[in-house]
């Protein structure tokens, strides 16, 4: 598979402050990895959310290959250090493997688990809603009947 670079919108293609790598996988489709320069999060933090993610959303499937840590750091336009420590932080997390002089790929992530990464994500969402509506002075009921709504409505799609 190969990857392509371009950027979000044309202020950014002025600033170069957004880069989104595409990765084609082996079923010839694009995943979107958006990549800003301009984050509190290091680039490298953002490498292994997005694929983590796409892993987790089943985008990326078991045995697909990604790209080498030289062309990704190529494409990014960042350090081959970066994109390594991106590499070895999923290969820790259980996300992909690498085999010497063969890449990285995808690796089998059990039903379990997945279930629980995904729950785990979307405590960390439920946990950023309730600081943002503290923050505001937002009551509980009216938190509450938005949750509500928005789960309603999602089901109805």
């Amino acid at each position: 598979g190969g990857i392509f670079l371009c950027c979000n919108s044309v202020i950014d293609k002025v600033m170069a402050s957004v880069y989104i790598v595409y990765i084609q996988n082996s079923r010839e489709e694009e995943m979107y990895i958006p990549i800003s320069q301009d984050s509190d999060i290091p680039i490298y933090q953002q490498i292994v959310d997005a694929i983590k993610d796409a892993v987790l959303s089943e985008e990326l499937k078991e045995g697909e290959a990604m790209p080498s840590i030289r062309s990704l750091a190529k494409e990014l336009g960042i350090s081959a250090i970066t994109s390594k420590r991106a590499y070895e932080e999923l290969e820790k997390m259980g996300y992909i493997v690498t085999i010497r002089k063969k890449g990285s790929f995808i690796r089998g992530v059990n039903k379990a688990k997945l279930l629980d990464a995904r729950r785990k994500i979307i405590q960390g969402k439920i946990q950023e809603a309730v600081q943002m509506a503290k923050r505001t002075q937002m009551e509980y009921g009216e938190l509450e009947k938005m949750l509500k709504k928005s789960f309603t409505d999602e089901r109805e799609e």
